[in-house]
């Protein structure tokens, strides 16, 4: 977190929380959600000044109750999700990146959930792969040992039996299946955050 924003905290501690104004959308990109784009459910405007973006990936945080938000200066600004709280991409020297810029250096369990998509978790990191590049993952899968080809993978999504592996800097790592909407639960995340009752 900046030092800026804990000076802001301390001076201004009572600041009511925003909610409903950003999003990360499952590419990775940080959404604003003006009023006509909440009313309309809409993704919203994709943010791209650097300066902004570093900011807020630099001070991303979450709650006890599974909300991921911006601490912005002494306002926590809550993040409407996609997907999941990071969103990752492949990068040639360091494996993953996140959203945030950092790189998911180990993985320690791989999901695939019904609708093919590729989730990462690392402890408190949880990242579905951008769709852009899970072609590319999808083929390195193995299925019992062997390369997976496209049926085989939706067998195995379907119920099929067989070890579905992805082999990755030098591990082996079992994939798990993943209902569609088991996310949130299973790793304890909220899509949407709501004040606390």
């Amino acid at each position: 977190m900046d030092d800026i924003v804990r000076q802001a905290m301390a001076k201004w501690p009572n600041v009511p929380h925003c909610y409903g104004w950003l999003a990360l959308d499952a590419r990775g990109g940080w959404r604003m959600r003006d009023e006509a784009a909440q009313r309309a459910n809409a993704p919203g405007d994709r943010l791209t000044n650097p300066a902004l973006v570093g900011f807020i990936n630099r001070n991303y945080l979450h709650d006890e109750r599974g909300n991921w938000y911006f601490q912005n200066g002494p306002q926590r600004v809550y993040v409407n999700l996609e997907a999941t709280p990071f969103i990752a991409r492949t990068d040639p020297a360091q494996g993953l990146v996140l959203q945030t810029g950092q790189a998911l250096a180990r993985i320690e369990q791989v999901f695939m959930s019904e609708t093919g998509a590729l989730v990462f978790r690392d402890g408190e990191v949880v990242a579905q792969l951008d769709d852009r590049d899970v072609a590319q993952v999808l083929g390195l899968l193995e299925l019992d040992g062997s390369p997976a080809t496209d049926e085989a993978v939706m067998g195995w999504l379907e119920g099929g039996a067989g070890e579905l592996v992805l082999p990755w800097q030098g591990q082996a790592l079992r994939v798990e299946r993943l209902g569609a909407d088991e996310a949130p639960r299973r790793f304890g995340f909220q899509r949407v955050p709501n004040p606390a009752p």
